[in-house]
């Protein structure tokens, strides 16, 4: 089946292999395999040790975002956050409901985040400590520009924080050109090519250390987990770990590594274009236009027709070989499609082949775009 959602994504049979033997979590051997691993993660954020520290944390993209947003911010804390569309409505929610004050920038559904306007809402409200950014915003495809708004939010004198779980492993991030940085968060299961169950926050040390007991939980404080490894080492793991995850996410990192970033974005890239151009070739209409689509996820506006059904259209996608979301995040009626993961433009030809398909299998004869 080629899994085509952004994430979980296609990943290599050897990636899937390493899960395939029993690990304890707190055998030395493992203690020296998670350091090492911790290692690996914090080159490729672009920190340095011991400026930044790569913190584990059990879950999906949204408790490790949530984790930072309470670390960070102290209860009753601002931040500011441009609605760049469901995932940075989502990190709106998640600090509203840890307690903390998020202001919205509004924007438009297709647009990137204009570094003036946020320079701008930080002039005229000098109590939003931070800013929270969204790098790829699986909701529209739109990729922000982190350094431009990381550029106005330092000469502001303000924190950030980035929200890279579609971006990390392919889109460009160096935190050591970007001091104004708290933390970049991310999970193993999206551009790594792994495994969900992992993530991880990269963050500034000195940031940690001075923002002890702000957090109010347990479990979601990037604070206490940098403590615990102060204390206990860079192998040490509060509570219980996804070992066999950690093991698959290691093996992941072997590819990326042979690969390079840059090459796997344009990998990447190489397969938005083949699915971005096959699907207007099939008379659809993406969601963005050519000069604003990334390369994590493709939008195309559902055809105006009557026989027009989402789940039917998955259903019959899915019988030939190729599974997308069953849901839209965009405004208008979409149907998605992740570019990433290990699959090649092939693959993505290869889709647009079963799409076509698809819609003749549910009755679909005309394809122009409802709200296009």
């Amino acid at each position: 089946m080629l899994l085509l959602i952004p994430g979980p994504v296609t990943t290599r049979p050897e990636v899937r292999q390493a899960m395939g033997r029993d690990l304890a979590p707190w055998d030395n051997d493992f203690r020296q395999f998670l350091a090492r691993l911790r290692g690996r993660i914090l080159r490729l954020a672009g920190g340095t040790d011991p400026a930044h520290a790569a913190l584990p944390l059990q879950g999906c993209g949204h408790f490790v975002t949530e984790a930072a947003l309470r670390t960070f911010l102290p209860p009753g804390g601002r931040i500011l956050i441009p609605a760049t569309g469901a995932y940075g409505n989502r990190m709106i929610r998640l600090a509203q409901e840890a307690g903390r004050v998020a202001v919205p920038l509004p924007m438009g559904p297709a647009d990137a985040a204009d570094p003036a306007a946020v320079a701008r809402a930080l002039a005229d409200d000098p109590t939003l400590s931070h800013v929270g950014l969204v790098y790829s915003e699986t909701g529209s495809g739109v990729i922000h520009d982190v350094p431009a708004v990381g550029a106005v939010v330092r000469a502001a004198g303000r924190r950030m924080i980035v929200d890279a779980v579609s971006a990390f492993g392919a889109l460009p991030l160096d935190l050591s050109a970007q001091p104004e940085v708290d933390a970049v968060v991310f999970t193993a299961n999206k551009c790594l090519e792994a495994l969900p169950g992992i993530a991880f926050a990269v963050a500034r040390a000195d940031r940690l250390r001075a923002c002890v007991g702000n957090a109010g939980s347990w479990s979601l404080d990037l604070a206490d987990i940098y403590a615990g490894t102060l204390q206990f080492g860079a192998g040490s793991f509060r509570f219980t770990p996804p070992a066999q995850v950690l093991a698959a996410l290691d093996r992941a990192l072997d590819f990326l590594d042979a690969e390079g970033s840059a090459a796997r974005l344009a990998r990447y890239t190489a397969n938005m274009r083949t699915l971005y151009d096959g699907v207007r070739g099939l008379g659809l209409v993406p969601w963005l236009p050519p000069e604003r689509q990334g390369p994590v996820i493709v939008n195309v506006h559902v055809p105006d027709d009557p026989a027009w059904d989402l789940q039917a259209f998955v259903d019959a996608l899915k019988s030939r070989g190729v599974l997308i979301s069953n849901f839209f995040t965009t405004p208008a009626p979409t149907f998605r499609v992740g570019c990433i993961g290990a699959i090649t433009p092939a693959d993505m030809a290869r889709a647009v082949q079963a799409i076509d398909a698809a819609l003749t299998d549910i009755g679909v004869t005309h394809r122009e775009a409802v709200h296009a």
